[in-house]
């Protein structure tokens, strides 16, 4: 049976979230000649991920279904200004001319908004609304390829699937299952290599800002060099969290950096490969931070990426990490994602 959605989406205990979205009977209708919407959907996200108190972490974009891990940001949402809440609602919904054609968001318009501040707590409140970001992302691309393909009807599945991240082990996993998608599936042979992909968006960034040869390069012993960081103007979530220190955005975890994920992500594609896959020592380090071991990643990244359907509507590498988040929504039991959880 399915499960209500405010059962699945509580910030307070997690702002992580992995959402699935299929096109509509699984057709390719993003791929087969329609390769060029996969970047209208990166494009949209960035667009998105600016406006929302929701950051994205990671995204794989593939002919027909979507994947992109997001991360609610309450906080982000409460310091807004009443102003700059209707400013950003103005930039998804800007108000219309008799003819329907959108018109610039201004001062008046704004004013106006600002004075019903029940339309400001509603419009907060759909800023860091994960169904609200799903909409604004799938309802647009809809209506461009059915505008493109001269058609009407349904592009998407009607609801997208929503699975609630519970702890750090889970999250990673998550991060590397999604980046990993085309490789799994065969059109990619390597992490970096895989078109429309937050881990290549990443990589090209570093590329572009000519950082990559240093972030590549960079040294297992940390104390022995300055560790290169990540660029944190750059549109996604940073991977390391360095608020202790000195990071100003949360960040995925403070247990890796873009350096470390980027060997583990080579590591865990060649797990897809058949033959033995030694285990760096560095990974083995990540993994030692995380609490787990190589057979463990290996097991539960095997269960999502050869599964036929992802079950679940929850994902922890701990049983106790789901029983806190029932009792939290008041709920007596939430199946784990494919199973993928061990009794801690």
């Amino acid at each position: 049976m399915t499960t209500a959605r405010q059962h699945l989406v509580d910030s307070s205990v997690t702002p992580f979230y992995h959402c699935i979205s299929r096109c509509v009977r699984r057709a390719f209708l993003c791929g087969e000649g329609a390769e060029h919407r996969k970047k209208w959907i990166e494009d949209r996200l960035r667009e998105l991920s600016e406006i929302f108190a929701i950051g994205v972490c990671g995204y794989a974009v593939m002919d027909n279904h979507l994947h992109v891990v997001l991360q609610l940001n309450d906080r982000v949402a409460a310091e807004w200004t009443d102003d700059e809440v209707a400013r950003r609602w103005g930039r998804l919904f800007p108000p219309r001319g008799k003819d329907r054609q959108p018109l610039e968001v201004s001062e008046s318009w704004v004013a106006e908004r600002i004075k019903d501040k029940t339309w400001i707590s509603s419009a907060r409140e759909r800023l860091n609304s994960l169904g609200w970001f799903m909409k604004c992302l799938k309802e647009p691309l809809a209506r461009l390829a059915n505008h493109e393909d001269n058609c009407r009807g349904t592009f998407w599945e009607a609801r997208f699937k929503s699975i609630a991240i519970l702890d750090e082990e889970a999250l990673l996993t998550t991060l590397a299952y999604v980046d990993l998608n085309p490789v799994a599936a065969g059109v990619a042979k390597t992490p970096e290599q895989s078109a429309h992909t937050s881990v290549k968006a990443r990589v090209d960034h570093c590329r572009e800002q000519g950082t990559l040869e240093q972030v590549v390069d960079q040294p297992h012993d940390r104390t022995r060099h300055e560790v290169a960081q990540e660029d944190e103007s750059f549109w996604l979530v940073p991977l390391q969290d360095r608020r202790e220190a000195d990071g100003t955005r949360p960040g995925v975890s403070p247990c890796i950096n873009l350096s470390s994920y980027l060997r583990l992500l080579d590591w865990s594609s060649r797990l897809m490969r058949r033959g033995k896959a030694r285990v760096p020592s560095d990974v083995k380090h990540i993994l030692d931070r995380l609490g787990t071991g190589p057979g463990q990643w290996q097991e539960r990244l095997k269960k999502l990426t050869t599964a036929d359907r992802i079950l679940g509507v929850v994902f922890a590498a701990r049983a106790t990490s789901i029983a806190n988040f029932a009792e939290a929504r008041g709920v007596q039991k939430l199946s784990n994602l494919n199973g993928c959880s061990r009794t801690v």
